[in-house]
């Protein structure tokens, strides 16, 4: 499965900066974006979306035994 990942960066005429990661599961999304925001200043509000508590890992169960 190809998933596409992006992270937009918008600046407002008034210089209010949002970024936007697109694509990312649970806290992936906050591990891509960490840099940016680090470098960007500070962060006045964080927004979550759905797909934050999305899990971003498989699950895979196994019987033993019949």
């Amino acid at each position: 499965m190809n998933i596409n990942r992006t992270i937009d960066i918008i600046v407002s005429p008034q210089g209010d900066i949002s970024i936007n990661a697109i694509g990312f599961k649970g806290a992936d999304c906050e591990k891509a974006t960490r840099a940016m925001e680090e470098a960007l200043g500070a962060v006045s509000h964080r927004v979550k979306k759905p797909e934050y508590d999305a899990s971003t890992t498989a699950q895979h169960q196994q019987r033993l035994g019949t």
